[in-house]
């Protein structure tokens, strides 16, 4: 599709591709007949994931905290597409004041700065053709104040929303997808301890996906799967801010939905 035109197999790119929700995503997207670009700094996870789909695959290796890294994806996206997926992130086991600030600028470079010139490289060839979709995966941490993570996640919420007033009209969907907990390797990989995690929290990745297209096709800007994560958004807007403040101090450096849904 690099004329950004329609053509009969429609065509996804996926960030954090290799692993967890991104992976999820690959194989839902895969079984629904798309041609996938799967994009991770992890070439080697990448291939296997690739080697068990049942679709056309293009893989790009790319580190999304590298200028020139993101600029390949980004040039990729503007060539045309059905479906972008901006899905890879991270998280750090250390609060902001414990964490080196190369390490808090890498975050924001990938989860704020990557999402905006993905999502902007490929919105128009979308809106000229009159149909698409744009899915940023946030979390439900983002509807709270309680780390730098947090503040990129309630970023990427934020930015979707408005965007998906933008470009509504034209019938392209952006949609921000909250997860809770996720079973992925997200938390290990970031050297969270979750044990103390109630079961019932727990989502798996196929059904958060399932969840994330259907509100997507639907044209919703905001996809919170699991009816425990919708009450908390809920009461995370109607609680009084001191009151939430209050929570988030009694509760240690971050609350028990902070560590939601990982990426790759």
């Amino acid at each position: 599709m690099s004329d950004g035109r329609p053509s009969s197999q429609p065509t996804a790119l996926i960030t954090g591709a290799a692993a967890g929700i991104g992976a999820a995503f690959a194989r839902a997207l895969a079984q629904e007949g798309y041609r996938l670009v799967l994009v991770d700094r992890d070439g080697e996870a990448l291939r296997a994931v690739a080697g068990a789909l049942p679709a056309e695959c293009e893989l790009m290796t790319a580190d999304l905290t590298v200028d020139g890294e993101v600029a390949r994806v980004e040039e990729r996206c503007a060539e045309g597409l059905d479906l972008l997926v901006n899905n890879a992130g991270f998280g750090h086991p250390t609060g902001f004041l414990d964490t080196p600030v190369e390490a808090e600028t890498a975050m924001s470079r990938l989860q704020i700065e990557a999402v905006l010139r993905c999502t902007l490289a490929a919105l128009p060839p979308m809106i000229e053709r009159g149909s698409g979709g744009v899915i940023n995966t946030a979390s439900v941490l983002g509807f709270f104040p309680s780390s730098t993570y947090a503040a990129t996640k309630a970023w990427v919420i934020s930015f979707s929303r408005s965007a998906a007033v933008k470009t509504r009209p034209r019938n392209v969907a952006v949609t921000a997808l909250c997860p809770g907990f996720t079973r992925t390797d997200f938390h290990g990989s970031a050297g969270m301890n979750m044990s103390g995690i109630p079961r019932f929290l727990w989502l798996e990745p196929d059904f958060l996906v399932a969840r994330a297209l259907r509100d997507s096709r639907r044209g919703k800007a905001l996809s919170v799967p699991g009816w425990r994560y919708k009450i908390i958004v809920v009461l995370a807007r109607l609680l009084p801010m001191r009151l939430i403040d209050l929570v988030l101090t009694r509760t240690g450096r971050r609350p028990v939905v902070g560590r939601a849904g990982g990426p790759s």
